[in-house]
């Protein structure tokens, strides 16, 4: 097998259709969010939209889950709220400030920014894998998450993590050819970007809208969001 060829492949033709299907999938669904509009107010306000967007926003940072007293964290099931908390913050500093990831953005964009260091990133990638797979088990044995688990929740697991997996073993040189592991991981990111407009990952697009028409609708009836 000529592994040469098939990242040539999986870097140039099949990365082109996977960005042009998540771009053109991502706006699709963002149009029809904002066609939906915002409904008008049929009460009299008690309280400040704004202040309430403002102070949903402040909550939702990603380092809220990780303080227990916050959302009552350790009422509900602190695994996901942990696990999916470090997920979360591993994918954004691996995506944003991981050196390999910001040179494929600059090369994107047009222009690029500091990034950390790479054994904090190595770091939070080995924390990121290792809480996919205690997410994937609390998933598989609790009764409610197992009951409403479909096939799209068990792909979207998947899909995540076949490409943190080939990542970490193509930074770290283990067990294959350097050719054959960036095919693999470049394959796994094509089949990823593909996905998401089509599955619930996509919501990481629509997070701000949901915070703000939340945080607004309790801003007005003057309760906490």
């Amino acid at each position: 097998m000529f592994w040469t060829d098939i990242l040539a492949f999986a870097r140039g033709p099949f990365f082109r259709v996977a960005l042009w299907v998540f771009v053109g999938g991502m706006a699709y669904r963002l149009v029809r969010i904002i066609f939906l509009g915002w409904p008008a107010d049929k009460v009299p306000r008690r309280g400040s939209k704004l202040w309430g967007a403002l102070k949903s926003f402040l909550k939702g940072i990603l380092v809220w889950p990780f303080i227990p007293w916050v959302k009552n964290t350790f009422n509900c099931n602190p695994v996901v709220y942990l696990a999916g908390g470090l997920f979360h913050l591993g994918l954004f500093v691996i995506l944003i400030l991981g050196t390999a990831h910001m040179l494929v953005w600059k090369s994107l964009l047009g222009f690029g920014w500091k990034t950390l260091p790479f054994p904090i990133v190595d770091w939070m990638a080995a924390i990121t894998i290792a809480a996919i797979v205690i997410l994937f088990i609390n998933r598989l044995i609790h009764p409610v998450l197992k009951l409403i688990s479909g096939p799209g929740e068990w792909l979207n697991l998947l899909f995540v993590f076949l490409p943190m997996v080939s990542g970490y073993v193509m930074a770290h040189h283990l067990w294959f050819r350097y050719e054959v592991i960036f095919s693999i991981h470049m394959i796994a990111v094509n089949i990823l970007m593909i996905w998401i407009p089509f599955s619930r990952i996509s919501h990481f697009m629509f997070y701000f809208f949901s915070k703000a028409i939340h945080g607004a609708d309790f801003g007005k009836r003057a309760v906490e969001p």
